[in-house]
């Protein structure tokens, strides 16, 4: 980890030799019994602009918080980062550093009963992990559904207001529920749209269109309506029972904001 670090933009050389340094530095600490590549790194699917991606097994009952702040001043100290935030996902901590040549490593801080895959994008470095956990579950989608039509209708007050920015980040919103959605049901990366497109080219078309190209009333108002059919045309794949019980409120805001 102690290797000179010259600020510049990474390469693909840089970014491997600090990954596997990063690796070294787990080994080594005690309180790491297993460790993981996950992302793309695990699939041998990286490109000149993935990142580092390691999830790490905390031993028997640690509290992962002094163990990633320890992590921290090290890659403050030898890896060039300029700053990091925190993201938690149940108990495991993820935290997100960038580093100064815009190489962004993923360090997460697993709890020891709950290391496991949740996906393919999963390779076990060293130690053990426990059984695979499912990549997806029913509460997600249904989660998804309701997300979106919370962001519908402020679609429908914003545009009503005419708050047309504001239109225009709700209908992103919606937009954003909906393309997890279809990523979850053709079993592709979710989170952050990672697999939007290696959707189907015809589900991909219909997504383009609930993109704003102008904020006249006129356009909002399709883009929005375009958004709203599409997500419960997801939902209807999901929950058809449901997805009957939203379509007529769903068709009111519509209306309403046309």
């Amino acid at each position: 980890m102690d290797a000179a670090y010259d600020g510049s933009v990474f390469s693909i050389r840089e970014r491997d030799d600090l990954r596997d340094r990063l690796i070294v530095a787990a080994r080594e600490d005690d309180r790491i019994i297993a460790a993981a590549i996950v992302g793309s790194g695990a699939r041998d699917a990286e490109d000149a602009w993935s990142d580092i991606d390691l999830a790490l097994r905390l031993g028997e009952g640690l509290d992962p918080h002094g163990i990633a702040d320890d992590w921290t001043t090290r890659m403050y100290d030898h890896a060039g980062a300029v700053d990091h935030l925190d993201v938690w996902s149940d108990a495991t901590l993820f935290r997100v550093f960038l580093l100064s040549s815009s190489l962004q490593v993923d360090l997460s801080f697993w709890a020891s009963d709950t290391f496991a895959a949740s996906g393919g994008s999963f390779r076990l470095l060293f130690g053990e992990s426990n059984e695979p956990r499912a990549a997806a579950s029913s509460s997600a989608s249904a989660d998804l559904i309701g997300t979106g039509w919370l962001y519908a209708l402020h679609v429908r007050s914003s545009i009503a207001r005419g708050r047309t920015l504001q239109a225009l980040h709700m209908i992103n919103g919606v937009r954003d529920q909906v393309i997890s959605l279809a990523c979850l049901r053709h079993q592709l990366p979710a989170r952050h749209g990672r697999g939007v497109d290696d959707l189907p080219a015809d589900l991909r078309e219909n997504i383009a269109e609930t993109l704003v190209r102008g904020l006249d009333e006129t356009e909002l108002r399709r883009a929005f309506a375009m958004s709203v059919s599409i997500l419960l045309d997801e939902a209807q794949r999901v929950d058809p029972d449901r997805a009957q019980r939203l379509r007529g409120a769903a068709r009111k805001l519509v209306h309403i904001a046309t």
